[in-house]
């Protein structure tokens, strides 16, 4: 057997056509000798791959132009919605102004009636709008929608963690919290 590397005798694994030419002597292939196999096919790949960016180009500016519009539109959608529902508290604000002008010798409870018919207008607008009033005096304290803000000691074991009172009431829109109620609860950690 001849060693690795010697110009002389078989290799070991002579049956191997892939097996590396440890010689030291340069290669004879050169870019004159290697065989051409793209031939006159290379104008052709070419041109398709020319298209292929002019497409793939062509395709991305489409979906960007897509995208931008989608977002154009949304925002209007968002900005007709929103005019609505000022459309809507239009009448409301206009009461609001008539009561305000109003005669000042107008009796009190004829402005507190016209106040309050203001209010209950207002309130369904808001309703009808998806808003939803937390009042939550006598229910169990939650974290998720109330914001504790003093203690006061329990009167009975059973009203432990319980709404005793309701500062400042809390407001869902559509089911998504907008503002937490602001309550006093029931605890025994009180101090009496």
């Amino acid at each position: 057997m001849a060693e690795p590397g010697s110009d002389a005798g078989p290799s070991a694994d002579a049956g191997d056509i892939a097996s590396t030419d440890m010689s030291s002597e340069p290669s004879s292939r050169t870019e004159d000798t290697q065989p051409q196999f793209l031939g006159g096919q290379d104008a052709r790949m070419e041109d398709e791959l020319a298209e292929l960016k002019d497409r793939h180009l062509r395709l991305a500016a489409e979906y960007d132009n897509y995208r931008k519009r989608s977002s154009r539109e949304r925002a209007e959608l968002a900005d007709r919605a929103q005019a609505s529902f000022v459309a809507k508290l239009l009448d409301v604000l206009d009461d609001l102004d008539r009561l305000v002008a109003s005669d000042p010798s107008t009796p009190l409870t004829t402005l507190r009636e016209g106040l309050s018919a203001v209010d209950r207008k207002l309130w369904k607008e808001l309703q009808d709008a998806g808003v939803e009033r937390i009042d939550p005096v006598g229910t169990a304290f939650d974290p998720a929608l109330h914001e504790a803000v003093s203690t006061t000691p329990a009167p009975e074991r059973s009203k432990e963690q319980v709404v005793s009172a309701t500062f400042q009431p809390g407001y869902r829109f559509k089911g998504t919290l907008v503002r937490p109620a602001r309550v006093q609860v029931y605890s025994e950690q009180a101090q009496r």
